[in-house]
């Protein structure tokens, strides 16, 4: 307490595995701060209609991924972490399968319909 200082010296692993815990819950603390403060914007909020009042729902914030559209009361970082990567093989995915392999096609002088697809790089 105070002006205290402590020092422990670790091997290199364990003072790596320190930080790496640190850094997750420095990231977990900042995303919940956020998440927190970005609700408090949104929150529903009461609106006078002639004598009475009611709660307006200003807006919302979703995320739609891979799997469809996803609404959390609460969300994580690790939910947000998920969602990421999920995103990342989506966009992995539909680099092979429909960019290169058309590439491939054109390049073989195959006849194929050419496929539309979004691309949300």
């Amino acid at each position: 307490a105070g002006k205290e200082v402590h020092v422990k010296k670790l091997p290199r692993r364990k003072a790596y595995k320190g930080l790496e815990g640190l850094i997750k819950a420095t990231y977990n603390a900042m995303f919940t701060y956020i998440v927190r403060r970005v609700n408090i914007c949104i929150a529903p909020k009461q609106e006078k209609i002639g004598r009475r009042f009611s709660m307006v729902q200003a807006s919302y914030i979703g995320v739609l991924d891979i799997f469809g559209f996803e609404s959390f009361t609460n969300n994580s970082l690790e939910q947000l972490c998920i969602n990421y990567c999920n995103e990342a093989l989506q966009q992995q995915f539909n680099l092979f399968v429909f960019k290169n392999e058309q590439i491939e096609y054109e390049r073989e002088g195959i006849q194929w319909s050419y496929i539309e697809f979004p691309d949300n790089q």
